[in-house]
């Protein structure tokens, strides 16, 4: 499944949190969010290691019960990436790739992580995943990052607008015109690129659009999209419990 790489899979938790305090320890169906979540990461075979990374000893000391492995990090961490490149640094041995999975992510459908490692063979610096978009109310979200793209599958822009813009075509014809895709935030990154992009001072792409990648991207990384047919549903605010309810996810 990893192509014959050296992959471990990293969960960045944190508790602090302005729309949800305390998510991953809600409680879905009798577990805990960030149980579930290290669930469906461990259905996808050939890991050399599942790591929750978190700055709270709540989270430890859950994760340690259910049995994980779990690693405490720097509070003062930005970002998951931040948080995996702290993990990377205290590995006792050389691994080609760590996987971002977001501890928000309960649902995530381990189709997902095999069609991300299938792109380890690309030796590409930095990996996600992208969806076609094909409905309005998607597309013309601003909460929902979009992506174009080169003839080789690398990003050229992310952005919260709809990208790119058709110049004379009526919006309700724009399906007919363009294939438009979303970015869904699972990334993979090389293990000798992620050090580097843990040092990047924040760039005035990423400030304009509040988008990490943009940090990357502008300072000169590439980044391989790989299409993913399945979906995702995560869990952002308390609302979206109750959405996941109706969906009949629990």
């Amino acid at each position: 499944m990893m192509q014959g790489k050296k992959v471990v899979a990293v969960i960045p938790a944190r508790y602090a949190s302005t729309r949800f305090p305390g998510k991953p320890l809600v409680d879905l169906g009798g577990k805990p969010m960030i149980q579930r979540t290290y669930d469906q990461v461990a259905l996808v075979p050939g890991w050399e290691r599942i790591i929750i990374a978190t700055d709270d000893e709540r989270i430890y000391q859950v994760a340690q019960s259910f049995g994980a492995e779990v690693m405490m990090t720097d509070g003062s961490h930005q970002s998951g990436t931040d948080r995996c490149a702290e993990i990377l640094s205290k590995l006792d041995s050389p691994v080609d790739y760590l996987v971002n999975i977001q501890g928000d992510e309960p649902f995530i459908n381990p189709d997902q992580l095999v069609e991300l490692s299938r792109g380890f063979e690309s030796n590409a610096p930095i990996l996600t995943l992208v969806k076609e978009i094909h409905d309005e109310l998607t597309l013309f979200n601003t909460n929902v990052p979009k992506v174009v793209m080169d003839d080789q599958h690398n990003a050229l822009y992310f952005s919260r607008q709809t990208i790119p813009y058709l110049r004379g075509v009526a919006t309700e014809d724009w399906f007919d015109h363009h294939h438009f895709f979303k970015h869904i935030g699972l990334y993979a990154y090389r293990a000798d690129v992620l050090p580097k992009l843990s040092r990047l001072p924040v760039s005035s792409l990423e400030k304009a659009e509040m988008l990490e990648q943009l940090r990357w991207l502008q300072h000169g990384f590439q980044i391989k999209l790989i299409e993913t047919q399945h979906e995702t549903v995560g869990i952002d605010s308390p609302s979206d419990l109750e959405k996941i309810k109706k969906l009949g996810f629990l």
